[in-house]
């Protein structure tokens, strides 16, 4: 069901306290930010996503928006941005209350559940939303826009580094997890031996013993086979959740050394391994991005994730095809750093 138009309703126990527009200072940036963005536009693009007259209603818009600003602006965590919300009127201001707030009127998880339902078109509007604002108080002029800088990045997942030991008992133990919430039996699911045998491999890799840590490995991968026969004798047809699983763990087992389109993560099989010539760090493990900012004040203008690994220069083009579309003007020198 749609959020609800108005922000948040006034509750009778909060007649007698103070608001925050009394309290806190009227300079603040937040506070002038907070009143310079047009949050009606989300409710416009956002709530024809959501069905009409069926189901919870939805989290009010200005909240779930205003945290992911917060939460890029202070680099935080989906976890870290709801818990210092608590904390911070100002920040609980700028994300729509009224009166200062002592519980959390959101779980985490809900912000992720709320990006997947809007994808990147929508999202791209947070974006955009800044850009008008900037250029409303002509903050953002089209001599800002003639010189841009045009750079691509990795976006790393939160993932542990991808090790053949750890994808084989991971994927063994979700897949035993999953069969058990559907109640199919299996013959065995060496939840205690493939423990001790992955703690095993990790104390001789560590020790520099190779030989032994490579048939620690194997033994993974064999528990994994069994395992993943095991179910397909038993579940021919698996529902379409757990045939995402079965296909991941399929994946990993089949998988070798220089195969293209591996899998890196269980959780996250969108992770892509790239090579950007890092001194420090040769391989990064997430998604390319492209983002364009401008020379003079470094104003964000563009910002897009590249999924496949394109050539960096195959990206230009779009990168400032997208900047013309998100302010209005269009880049006559572009520097790719």
């Amino acid at each position: 069901m749609r959020p609800k138009d108005i922000s948040f309703e006034e509750s009778h126990g909060d007649l007698f306290r103070s608001s925050l527009e009394q309290i806190l200072n009227k300079k603040h940036p937040l506070y002038v930010l907070a009143n310079k963005i047009d949050w009606s536009r989300f409710d416009k693009s956002f709530g024809e996503l959501f069905v009409q007259k069926q189901g919870r209603p939805g989290l009010p818009t200005r909240l779930v928006v205003g945290l992911h600003y917060l939460k890029h602006a202070y680099n935080e965590s989906d976890e870290s941005v709801v818990a210092r919300l608590l904390e911070n009127p100002y920040w609980q201001y700028f994300c729509g209350f009224k009166q200062f707030q002592h519980e959390l009127p959101i779980d985490p998880s809900s912000l992720t559940r709320w990006r997947k339902r809007l994808g990147p078109d929508k999202i791209e509007e947070l974006l955009s939303a800044t850009i008008n604002a900037a250029k409303g108080e002509k903050l953002l002029t089209e001599k800002h826009v003639e010189r841009v800088n045009v750079d691509t990045t990795v976006q790393e997942k939160a993932i542990a580094f991808p090790t053949d030991a750890r994808l084989y008992h991971k994927a063994r133990r979700i897949l035993v997890k999953a069969a058990k919430k559907l109640h199919i039996e299996l013959r065995r699911s060496y939840e205690q031996t493939s423990k001790k045998v992955f703690l095993k491999q990790g104390r001789y890799a560590s020790a520099g013993q190779h030989k032994r840590a490579k048939k620690e490995t194997k033994k993974l991968k064999t528990m994994l086979g069994c395992v993943i026969r095991d179910i397909l004798r038993k579940c021919s047809k698996p529902e379409r959740r757990f045939a995402k699983v079965l296909q991941i763990a399929q994946d990993i087992f089949n998988q070798r050394r220089n195969d293209t389109n591996k899998v890196y993560s269980v959780h996250a099989p969108e992770v892509e391994c790239i090579a950007k010539g890092k001194v420090h760090k040769k391989y990064e493990f997430g998604c390319k991005v492209s983002m364009v900012s401008s020379s003079k004040d470094n104003w964000i203008l563009a910002i897009d994730a590249l999924h496949g690994n394109p050539f960096d220069g195959h990206t230009l083009k779009d990168s400032l095809k997208q900047v013309k579309q998100l302010t209005g003007f269009q880049p006559l020198h572009a520097y790719c750093l």
